[in-house]
């Protein structure tokens, strides 16, 4: 879980730290059996604000206003209840159809639609590369149906004082779709790649593959299961969640989990986060 701090894709920081709007965001970890379970991941440019070069699962902004007249095109979890997983008033589901537009747009997937036509994905897919405001269009026009119960919700961490950019990210969890390619948008994202948990993990100790702290937390909680089936049955449950503190020896940064080494002596304000996996 360790490594030199120089290896985390910090960001800046601004004069008033106090005066940044905490946006909501949401992002999705995709993941396979190839044999072994592996992650999608993708590469952010150089030229962001929040996060340049790093290494991260695909995702984006929510735009909770927008959401409230979408039973034609999803189903499989109604809203009072996204709502209720989220602890929020309404419109939970824009967590959801935030993290499946970002994926479409970023990675080139649509999750939740097994058995869909793929020429109608790819029009769909078209449609969101030229505009991600198209989304919701896009599914009407190909007559396309999400299952949001195929996505799992099962951690949220908010961004610590002091980027120019926070968040309060929900991280989701769904199998690959069959028969599509994942490919990157050549825009936010300049490259991606299927790895193991394990291996991303190595290579960030390397100093080969940039990270975020919360995106190294969510690879090790990924690197405990052996399989999609074992992951996705876990995060069904949801299980209690886990509130995760910061163990900073010499500026390793370690965003730890009850029982791991150095919990009950670390930070709990630095990095808010609760995690179900």
């Amino acid at each position: 879980m360790s490594g030199p701090s120089h290896q985390y894709a910090h960001q800046s920081s601004v004069d008033d730290p106090g005066s940044v709007e905490i946006r909501h965001a949401s992002t999705v970890m995709i993941v396979a059996d190839r044999p072994d379970l592996e992650v999608l991941m993708v590469q952010r440019t150089a030229r962001a604000v929040f996060g340049p070069s790093a290494w991260v699962f695909p995702g984006g902004r929510v735009d909770v206003d927008d959401q409230s007249d979408i039973d034609d095109v999803v189903e499989g979890l109604d809203d009072p209840t996204a709502s209720a997983m989220l602890g929020v008033v309404e419109h939970g589901r824009a967590w959801w159809l935030a993290g499946l537009r970002e994926t479409l747009e970023e990675a080139g997937l649509l999750l939740g639609v097994d058995g869909a036509a793929l020429a109608a994905v790819e029009r769909a897919r078209s449609a969101v590369h030229v505009d991600a405001g198209n989304f919701l269009r896009a599914l009407r026009d190909n007559e396309l149906r999400i299952d949001l119960s195929a996505i799992h919700e099962v951690a949220r961490f908010i961004t610590p004082l002091g980027p120019p950019r926070r968040f309060d990210t929900r991280f989701m969890v769904a199998a690959a779709p069959d028969g599509q390619t994942a490919m990157h948008d050549e825009e936010e994202v300049v490259q991606h790649r299927w790895i193991r948990p394990c291996d991303a993990i190595e290579r960030f100790r390397d100093g080969r593959f940039p990270l975020m702290s919360v995106t190294h937390r969510m690879l090790a909680c990924l690197d405990r299961y052996e399989s999609t089936a074992a992951l996705l049955h876990a995060a069904a449950q949801r299980l209690p969640e886990q509130r995760v503190r910061v163990n900073d020896p010499n500026g390793a940064y370690e965003v730890v989990l009850p029982g791991e080494p150095g919990y009950e002596t670390a930070d709990v304000e630095i990095e808010h986060g609760w995690v179900r996996i």
